[in-house]
């Protein structure tokens, strides 16, 4: 069964872990027409919240942009008068975008919705034709591989097909995963960008439990290593990050290329790798915390998002 299959036949028994959600996610991709991501805007915000944020990042990198979540919105709408249109990026359209889009129309500013929900709450206040739909897979409440996939590929034009096949050869020389509770990233200047969803991933599946850092070559050269830890894996996505972690604890990674999209596809894979070699905190607490956040936000959250 393809990865794309597993997609769209799991159930809460059969939960796949992050890597499989990647692969199907780039299967998907690889027939898919994208929506454009250029927006008619002079000075725009760029609002969402967690790794819809980060995205935004990438996609908006070459633009004059502000950048903003739900818990500073506030504040760069009153530094920025000046704006002339927000780009709100939701996997959703529900949560917290709901909230933001309709406070964007009450204050008059003209908002575009980046989403992979055709039914987005969040559309109801945003003006007709301002909503780019982009594709989407099945996925575990969380993964959203295929949903931010699609908006950098869209900027990035990468070929998902050919990162795919790159997938197949990029664990050369794994260690055991399993005999590491740590992992420090070292990650091409280049495609830094991506840190903070691979920070984000690793809090939604591990939490506390597992721990792991992100850096570029020039700052893990700040103190990043006064303390050592056997129990700690340096990965190195740069030749310039080969120098880090002693023989036995160093996992050199080849890049094919130095887009976002195949750096995201395979930091993902990789952390699915991670996961599928620990125990499965996510998979064992995923739908005793959509119940809690459910309560928390007002609206059904479901463990499986459709």
């Amino acid at each position: 069964m393809s990865a794309l299959e597993t997609l769209k036949t799991f159930d809460l028994n059969t939960i796949p872990d992050l890597d499989v959600a990647v692969e199907g996610a780039l299967e998907m991709l690889s027939g898919s027409i994208l929506p454009y991501t250029n927006v008619p805007f002079n000075k725009v915000l760029i609002v969402g919240s967690g790794n819809a944020e980060h995205t935004g990042r990438i996609v908006f990198k070459d633009q004059a942009a502000i950048f903003a979540n739900e818990s500073n919105l506030e504040n760069a709408l009153d530094q920025n008068p000046d704006l002339d249109g927000v780009v709100l990026i939701s996997a959703s359209g529900g949560k917290h975008s709901v909230g933001i889009a309709k406070h964007l129309k009450e204050v008059g500013l003209p908002c575009v919705l980046f989403t992979t929900n055709p039914d987005a709450p969040a559309a109801s206040f945003v003006d007709e034709g301002n909503v780019r739909l982009f594709p989407k897979n099945r996925e575990p409440y969380t993964y959203n591989t295929s949903t931010y996939f699609s908006m950098v590929m869209a900027k990035t034009m990468e070929d998902p097909e050919t990162i795919l096949k790159h997938l197949k050869s990029y664990k050369r020389g794994a260690p055991d995963l399993s005999a590491f509770s740590s992992f420090t990233f070292i990650l091409p200047a280049g495609i830094a960008l991506i840190a903070p969803m691979l920070r984000t991933k690793f809090d939604e599946l591990f939490g506390t439990r597992l721990n792991a850092r992100f850096f570029t070559p020039e700052e893990i050269k700040h103190a990043k290593t006064v303390v050592p830890n056997e129990n700690e894996l340096f990965i190195s996505m740069t030749p310039e990050g080969y120098h880090w972690g002693a023989d036995g604890t160093k996992w050199a990674i080849d890049l094919s290329a130095s887009g976002y999209l195949e750096a995201l596809a395979i930091s993902y894979h990789l952390i699915g790798q991670i996961q599928r070699a620990h125990p499965q905190y996510f998979k064992d607490n995923i739908v005793s915390y959509c119940e809690e956040i459910s309560t928390v936000f007002g609206e059904n959250v479901n463990p499986i998002v459709e």
